[in-house]
């Protein structure tokens, strides 16, 4: 590693006396460094031309190779001054539902690794009475639910309200429609989130309210798959308007209708935690980020 430095420094100054004083050893010794890499590699680095110094290609190649390993070693030594500025290495377990981890979870990791690049950040999954139980167990230190917890021994942090919207394809007859009402969607073909998601019980619960019997084709419990597949089976979903951003409603050519009922069924996204989460800065960290971030959005 010493003599490819060396020798980046001798192709850089394009002189031997130049890098000798550069480098603060006499130009001797720093030709016998320069020999000494030659020999190492078995390979002429340079042509000399008299006083002159003129790199091979083989020479060429070694110097691209110094170059790269200095700003490697470069690299390397700010993530070591940023450790050392961050402490000892620390990290997160978070529990968080399915639904909740794709469309919530990811700008929270996105910007809070962004301020603490060196902290682990451990995810489980399952369903809200799971992660509730899992806060509860300290298996994991924080919760994402798209809940209002209210239980003694739990902290409940709200995030953001959240409500349903009706989601159609391009080319969908409803999208002509001047109104639509919740009696429209009885025996629509329908994709739906999998029975026992949180959604899924919030749909559930308002069909029955109106007495509404959708046409379910299919249950899945991914927003992705939901998405692809209502695109190219022309049918209608339900989805939550957090998870609906304007990149992915143009980009999979889907129309968004706004029903009464629909944004009536608001659900509040929480971070829930225990006490024992105050004994890991690095979760109470996370915690107050991510409600301090939501707060200036509202």
């Amino acid at each position: 590693m010493e003599l490819l430095d060396v020798f980046a420094v001798v192709v850089e100054q394009v002189s031997l006396n130049k890098a000798s004083q550069l480098l603060n050893i006499s130009q001797p010794a720093l030709s016998r460094k320069i020999m000494k890499l030659e020999e190492d590699l078995g390979v002429e680095l340079f042509i000399r031309k008299g006083k002159r110094l003129e790199l091979t290609k083989v020479g060429q190649i070694c110097y691209d190779h110094a170059i790269e390993l200095r700003h490697l070693e470069r690299k390397f030594k700010q993530t070591i001054q940023m450790y050392k500025a961050a402490g000892s290495h620390s990290s997160i377990t978070i529990g968080a539902s399915l639904t909740t981890l794709q469309a919530t979870l990811p700008d929270l990791i996105t910007d809070y690794l962004q301020e603490y690049p060196l902290t682990e950040i451990k995810l489980l999954t399952g369903k809200t009475h799971e992660i509730v139980t899992m806060v509860k167990e300290n298996k994991v230190d924080i919760g994402v639910v798209a809940s209002l917890i209210n239980a003694s021994s739990l902290h409940c942090e709200p995030l953001f309200d959240d409500h349903l919207c009706l989601v159609l394809p391009l080319g969908h007859p409803f999208i002509d429609r001047t109104t639509i009402t919740m009696n429209d969607l009885n025996e629509l073909p329908m994709i739906l989130f999998s029975k026992g998601t949180w959604y899924r019980i919030l749909m559930d619960e308002l069909f029955h309210r109106y007495t509404i019997f959708p046409n379910v084709q299919m249950e899945i419990d991914s927003f992705e798959a939901i998405i692809r597949l209502v695109s190219t089976c022309k049918t209608a979903t339900l989805l939550p308007k957090s998870y609906l951003r304007e990149d992915l409603i143009r980009n999979n050519e889907l129309i968004l209708r706004q029903l009464v009922e629909l944004e009536q069924t608001k659900r509040t996204t929480s971070l829930i935690y225990s006490d024992h989460a105050s004994d890991n800065p690095e979760a109470m960290k996370f915690i107050n980020q991510a409600v301090t971030c939501f707060a200036k959005h509202q």
